[in-house]
Protein backbone atom coordinates (compact mmCIF):
# COMPACT_ATOMS: atom_id res chain seq x y z
CA UNK A 1 0.00 0.00 0.00
CA UNK A 2 2.47 2.66 1.01
CA UNK A 3 4.39 1.66 -2.57
CA UNK A 4 1.37 2.33 -4.48
CA UNK A 5 0.45 5.27 -2.80
CA UNK A 6 4.23 6.70 -2.70
CA UNK A 7 4.18 5.70 -6.67
CA UNK A 8 1.40 7.33 -7.70
CA UNK A 9 2.37 10.76 -5.89
CA UNK A 10 6.07 11.04 -7.33
CA UNK A 11 4.68 9.78 -10.78
CA UNK A 12 1.83 12.96 -10.22
CA UNK A 13 3.73 15.83 -8.60
CA UNK A 14 7.27 15.01 -10.64
CA UNK A 15 6.41 14.81 -14.10
CA UNK A 16 9.42 16.47 -15.49
CA UNK A 17 12.41 13.31 -13.41
CA UNK A 18 12.93 10.61 -15.76
CA UNK A 19 12.10 7.20 -14.91
CA UNK A 20 15.49 6.03 -13.03
CA UNK A 21 15.35 9.21 -10.73
CA UNK A 22 11.51 8.43 -9.68
CA UNK A 23 12.93 4.85 -9.05
CA UNK A 24 15.26 5.86 -6.78
CA UNK A 25 12.99 8.24 -4.91
CA UNK A 26 10.34 5.74 -4.51
CA UNK A 27 13.32 3.25 -3.26
CA UNK A 28 14.25 6.18 -0.47
CA UNK A 29 10.72 6.35 0.44
CA UNK A 30 9.47 2.78 0.23
CA UNK A 31 12.42 0.80 2.45
CA UNK A 32 13.24 -0.46 5.87
CA UNK A 33 15.48 2.88 7.08
CA UNK A 34 12.72 5.14 6.09
CA UNK A 35 9.86 2.94 7.70
CA UNK A 36 11.68 2.49 10.76
CA UNK A 37 12.85 6.23 11.01
CA UNK A 38 8.46 7.26 10.78
CA UNK A 39 7.75 4.56 13.25
CA UNK A 40 10.70 5.95 15.71
CA UNK A 41 9.03 9.28 15.12
CA UNK A 42 5.69 8.30 16.28
CA UNK A 43 6.94 6.18 19.24
CA UNK A 44 5.31 3.34 17.98
CA UNK A 45 7.99 1.22 19.83
CA UNK A 46 6.17 1.77 22.94
CA UNK A 47 2.78 0.61 21.78
CA UNK A 48 4.10 -2.60 20.35
CA UNK A 49 3.29 -6.12 22.17
CA UNK A 50 6.90 -8.00 22.27
CA UNK A 51 7.86 -11.04 23.97
CA UNK A 52 10.04 -10.78 27.18
CA UNK A 53 13.20 -12.10 25.04
CA UNK A 54 12.65 -9.76 22.13
CA UNK A 55 11.56 -6.89 24.34
CA UNK A 56 14.86 -7.79 26.55
CA UNK A 57 17.37 -7.38 23.31
CA UNK A 58 15.97 -4.09 22.50
CA UNK A 59 13.12 -5.16 20.16
CA UNK A 60 11.38 -1.91 19.97
CA UNK A 61 14.31 -0.17 18.97
CA UNK A 62 14.92 -2.42 16.21
CA UNK A 63 14.48 -1.25 12.38
CA UNK A 64 12.94 -4.20 11.45
CA UNK A 65 10.38 -4.72 13.65
CA UNK A 66 9.29 -0.85 13.40
CA UNK A 67 9.27 -1.39 9.71
CA UNK A 68 6.85 -4.25 9.90
CA UNK A 69 4.61 -2.20 12.42
CA UNK A 70 4.37 0.77 10.23
CA UNK A 71 3.81 -1.19 7.10
CA UNK A 72 1.14 -2.85 9.35
CA UNK A 73 -0.39 0.33 10.40
CA UNK A 74 -0.46 1.68 6.93
CA UNK A 75 -2.41 -1.27 5.91
CA UNK A 76 -5.02 -1.09 8.89
CA UNK A 77 -6.24 2.33 7.96
CA UNK A 78 -6.75 1.25 4.61
CA UNK A 79 -8.81 -1.75 5.92
CA UNK A 80 -10.37 0.17 8.19
CA UNK A 81 -10.54 3.66 6.07
CA UNK A 82 -9.95 2.97 2.25
CA UNK A 83 -7.75 3.96 -0.16
CA UNK A 84 -8.46 7.77 0.34
CA UNK A 85 -7.77 7.48 4.22
CA UNK A 86 -4.80 5.42 3.62
CA UNK A 87 -3.06 8.23 1.02
CA UNK A 88 -3.73 11.20 3.26
CA UNK A 89 -1.68 8.86 6.56
CA UNK A 90 1.04 8.45 4.34
CA UNK A 91 1.22 11.78 2.90
CA UNK A 92 0.83 13.63 6.13
CA UNK A 93 3.75 10.77 7.45
CA UNK A 94 6.08 10.92 4.38
CA UNK A 95 5.63 13.90 2.28
CA UNK A 96 8.05 15.85 3.81
CA UNK A 97 10.84 12.74 3.38
CA UNK A 98 9.65 12.77 -0.04
CA UNK A 99 10.22 16.22 -0.21
CA UNK A 100 12.90 16.31 1.00
CA UNK A 101 14.62 12.90 -0.87
CA UNK A 102 13.32 14.70 -4.19
CA UNK A 103 16.03 17.58 -4.03
CA UNK A 104 18.89 14.85 -3.24
CA UNK A 105 21.23 12.33 -5.68
CA UNK A 106 17.80 10.94 -6.58
CA UNK A 107 16.04 13.97 -7.48
CA UNK A 108 16.38 17.79 -8.31
CA UNK A 109 16.97 21.08 -6.49
CA UNK A 110 13.68 22.29 -8.10
CA UNK A 111 14.65 25.71 -6.73
CA UNK A 112 17.45 25.91 -8.76
CA UNK A 113 15.54 24.36 -12.19
CA UNK A 114 13.12 27.12 -11.36
CA UNK A 115 15.63 29.85 -11.19
CA UNK A 116 16.64 29.23 -14.67
CA UNK A 117 13.37 28.21 -16.06
CA UNK A 118 12.50 31.79 -14.94
CA UNK A 119 15.66 33.35 -16.07
CA UNK A 120 15.32 32.09 -19.79
CA UNK A 121 11.51 32.24 -20.23
CA UNK A 122 10.76 35.64 -18.40
CA UNK A 123 13.81 37.43 -17.48
CA UNK A 124 12.27 37.35 -13.97
CA UNK A 125 13.30 35.65 -10.68
CA UNK A 126 11.19 33.67 -8.89
CA UNK A 127 10.09 35.24 -5.79
CA UNK A 128 9.00 33.28 -2.38
CA UNK A 129 6.30 34.25 0.02
CA UNK A 130 6.36 31.97 3.20
CA UNK A 131 3.75 31.67 6.27
CA UNK A 132 3.38 29.87 8.72
CA UNK A 133 1.17 27.77 11.19
CA UNK A 134 0.67 25.75 14.87
CA UNK A 135 2.71 25.57 17.76
CA UNK A 136 6.97 25.79 17.36
CA UNK A 137 7.37 22.13 17.94
CA UNK A 138 4.75 20.72 15.26
CA UNK A 139 4.96 24.51 13.12
CA UNK A 140 4.31 23.74 9.26
CA UNK A 141 5.63 25.82 6.80
CA UNK A 142 3.36 27.19 3.48
CA UNK A 143 5.18 29.00 0.55
CA UNK A 144 4.40 30.19 -2.97
CA UNK A 145 6.32 31.09 -5.62
CA UNK A 146 5.45 34.11 -7.98
CA UNK A 147 7.11 35.03 -11.05
CA UNK A 148 6.56 38.20 -13.33
CA UNK A 149 3.78 39.25 -10.95
CA UNK A 150 1.66 36.02 -10.93
CA UNK A 151 1.77 33.13 -8.29
CA UNK A 152 3.01 30.14 -10.38
CA UNK A 153 3.50 27.10 -7.23
CA UNK A 154 2.69 26.97 -4.01
CA UNK A 155 3.71 23.98 -1.28
CA UNK A 156 4.06 23.07 2.17
CA UNK A 157 6.48 21.42 4.90
CA UNK A 158 7.82 21.42 8.11
CA UNK A 159 10.28 23.26 7.13
CA UNK A 160 11.11 26.79 5.07
CA UNK A 161 13.37 24.84 2.77
CA UNK A 162 10.91 22.08 2.30
CA UNK A 163 7.98 24.53 1.54
CA UNK A 164 9.85 26.74 -0.68
CA UNK A 165 11.42 23.28 -2.81
CA UNK A 166 7.82 21.81 -2.91
CA UNK A 167 6.54 24.72 -4.36
CA UNK A 168 9.19 25.09 -6.96
CA UNK A 169 8.41 21.48 -7.53
CA UNK A 170 4.29 22.44 -8.28
CA UNK A 171 5.85 24.98 -10.46
CA UNK A 172 8.04 23.09 -12.55
CA UNK A 173 4.96 20.94 -13.11
CA UNK A 174 2.97 23.54 -13.78
CA UNK A 175 4.97 24.71 -17.00
CA UNK A 176 5.92 20.94 -17.54
CA UNK A 177 2.17 20.32 -18.28
CA UNK A 178 1.52 23.82 -19.85
CA UNK A 179 4.32 24.69 -22.05
CA UNK A 180 4.90 28.38 -22.07
CA UNK A 181 6.66 29.93 -24.79
CA UNK A 182 9.98 31.45 -24.54
CA UNK A 183 9.84 35.09 -23.73
CA UNK A 184 10.29 36.63 -27.54
CA UNK A 185 8.84 39.24 -29.29
CA UNK A 186 5.66 39.03 -28.34
CA UNK A 187 7.06 39.43 -24.13
CA UNK A 188 4.89 36.60 -22.84
CA UNK A 189 4.66 36.03 -19.37
CA UNK A 190 2.38 33.85 -17.29
CA UNK A 191 -1.43 34.62 -17.58
CA UNK A 192 -0.52 37.96 -18.60
CA UNK A 193 -3.48 38.96 -20.52
CA UNK A 194 -5.76 37.88 -17.27
CA UNK A 195 -3.48 40.09 -14.93
CA UNK A 196 -4.01 42.92 -17.58
CA UNK A 197 -7.67 42.30 -17.16
CA UNK A 198 -7.82 42.42 -13.19
CA UNK A 199 -5.54 45.72 -13.16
Amino acid sequence: MLGLIVTDHIFTTHPEMPEGSLAKLRAAIVCEPSLASVAAELGVGSALRLGKGEAASGGREKASILSDAMEAIIGAVFVDGGIDSARDVVLDLFGDRIAHEATGPGGADFKSKLQELAARRFESAPVYELGDEGPDHHKRFFARVIIAGEVVGEGEGRSKKVAEQAAAGAALARFASVPVPERGDNDVVPNHESEQGNA
